[in-house]
């Protein structure tokens, strides 16, 4: 026999063997059985209460509790624990600050059950997850947009849900965010003499988030936009309205030094 051939007979049962004996503990592993549907639910909400390390930092892992949600959902899929688990998944993402992953399950949650007295909830926290990728003031206000449409359509459909106090608060603090978005873009151009185009900042603002403590300004600058582009009567009247209604503001003295110049 050759010695050099001789390894290679075995090969082939060898491999074979091992082939069976991965799969045998594949098979295992796969059909596994799981707890109770409660218990493996309990096991989750344990994980997702975390540690702390060394009995100071608190730790939570989110992707085991995120598989023990799965095994409810996928074992007991027409248990109550299937729908508190889906909940629970979304909330894990956004624990973890994966707030695309949590709005894909909040969105599903809401398509799938949309009777479910959760749904305000899972609204409120798609919100939210746009909410926490918002930019500051002088960035793109993309995600400032879609958390203000999720609480629209929140205060619209559940005006009386508890979730929608938080939501109104949050939705004036966005409108907010866009209004001084659109002041700081008017005053870009504004400073570069581009008059026409600070003035349809100026009055967008004006027109979409009124009463927000903006009003003065952006109708002081729109009126000096006016003035630029020789609209001196509509200046004017804007300075008189800053005069009338907003009177013991820096803005109002102003507003009088340019009414006197025009006159």
């Amino acid at each position: 026999m050759n010695q050099n051939t001789f390894p290679f007979r075995w090969v082939g049962p060898f491999l074979v063997a091992a082939a069976l004996v991965s799969c045998s503990s594949t098979k295992t592993s796969l059909f596994e059985d799981v707890g109770p549907a409660d218990e493996v639910y309990a096991e989750g909400m344990k994980t997702l209460e975390g540690r702390r390390i060394l009995g100071i930092y608190p730790w939570v892992n989110y992707n085991e509790a995120i598989e023990l949600f799965q095994a409810v959902i996928d074992n007991y899929p027409y248990t109550e624990f299937a729908v508190l688990a889906e909940l629970r998944i979304a909330d894990a993402y956004y624990e973890d600050g994966r707030y695309d992953e949590a709005l894909s399950y909040y969105r599903d949650f809401g398509e799938l059950h949309p009777q479910n007295d959760k749904v305000p909830y899972t609204i409120l926290r798609s919100a939210l997850c746009h909410y926490n990728q918002v930019r500051s003031v002088d960035q793109d206000q993309t995600s400032t947009r879609a958390a203000l449409l999720e609480l629209e359509r929140l205060i619209r459909n559940y005006p009386f849900a508890p979730e929608t106090r938080q939501g109104e608060q949050l939705l004036r603090e966005l409108r907010m965010r866009l209004a001084r978005n659109e002041m700081q873009i008017g005053d870009f151009y504004l400073t570069r003499s581009e008059y026409t185009s600070a003035a349809e900042r100026y009055r967008s603002l004006l027109d979409t988030y009124p009463g927000l403590g903006e009003d003065a300004e952006a109708l002081f600058k729109l009126g000096v936009c006016y003035e630029n582009m020789k609209r001196e009567d509509e200046a004017t009247r804007l300075f008189h309205v800053i005069v009338e209604n907003f009177p013991e503001t820096h803005l109002a003295v102003l507003a009088r030094e340019h009414i006197s110049a025009a006159d």
